[in-house]
């Protein structure tokens, strides 16, 4: 018999694949957007999308979510081949040793882009780079805190341009906050996704510890807490134009929160799971209106 050809060090279509670059756009253009649009200028009087300081942050900021993606299927790979058999690139498309050599450099880089935006935005950049490695390699399989985790990290992709500007005024917390609680929703829905192959693999999260109409009810606390939130900042804001963006938004939410609570299938939280990056698009384009 023949053996099996050996699967490639590295290819490119699986490096593509495995840093999920259409969830690294949005990132960018989260942060672009939030510099345009919340802060504007820098603390000089600079216009902000003259400073190079800006893509530097950016550019920092993606690799290493591109790189905590890549050690995140690192530590996941027997789980995605119960959850997702066809999107598995380790050990197919690139060998397990590359994964780690390529997450190494990519943080290095994106630690040192940091730093020389600034030393605080370097602490920041290397903290967010260690937990996003301890929560691939043990807090997404406890309950509830690999999802804070996570959420936590994306809203401080939008807060992080406030900082470092010394704009952390109440919009970009909004947004900051708008970024968090989707998230924290989405991460919730994605372990409803692979609750099976999570419990195979000994994984303890909220739908495998609460069970699922439990978490569910989860979901629809952590909403209630979302709109709560949202509403009550835009009525501190009192920009017209925005109160009324953000109640269409909110019967766009409604009905993602119907589809929640009919979803039984794993197709079902899969397409919520699209949904909510919708939402988080639509949600950052209302920073326009300001």
């Amino acid at each position: 018999m023949k053996n099996k050809q050996a699967s490639p060090a590295f290819t490119f279509s699986a490096f593509v694949k495995i840093i999920r670059p259409e969830n690294l756009l949005m990132v960018a253009f989260a942060q672009l957007m939030t510099a345009f649009f919340l802060v504007g200028t820098t603390r000089s009087g600079e216009f902000i999308l003259l400073d190079y300081h800006l893509y530097l942050l950016i550019t920092s900021t993606v690799i290493l979510t591109g790189s905590g993606y890549m050690i995140n299927d690192y530590y996941d790979v027997k789980i995605d081949y119960v959850n997702r058999p066809k999107a598995v690139v380790i050990g197919k498309g690139m060998k397990r040793r590359m994964v780690m050599i390529l997450h190494t450099v990519m943080n290095l880089v994106g630690i040192s882009l940091g730093m020389l935006v600034h030393p605080k935005i370097g602490a920041i950049t290397f903290l967010a780079a260690f937990l996003l490695w301890l929560y691939s390699n043990s807090l997404k399989r406890l309950p509830f805190i690999g999802n804070l985790t996570v959420a936590s990290l994306t809203g401080l992709a939008i807060w992080i341009v406030g900082l470092y500007y010394q704009k952390s005024e109440l919009l970009v917390l909004t947004y900051a906050l708008f970024a968090f609680f989707i998230n924290l929703i989405r991460e919730i829905l994605k372990d409803i996704e692979d609750r099976n192959g999570d419990r195979k693999h000994g994984c303890r999260t909220l739908p495998i510890v609460l069970g699922f109409r439990k978490t569910k009810q989860i979901i629809f606390f952590i909403a209630v807490l979302f709109v709560g939130a949202i509403l009550f900042v835009t009525f501190k804001i009192n920009e017209p134009l925005l109160f009324v963006y953000f109640s269409l938004l909110s019967v766009f939410f409604c009905l993602f929160m119907v589809k929640i609570y009919k979803a039984d299938r794993k197709s079902h939280f899969t397409e919520l799971s699209t949904l909510s990056k919708i939402l988080m698009l639509t949600g950052i384009l209302s920073m326009g209106f300001l």
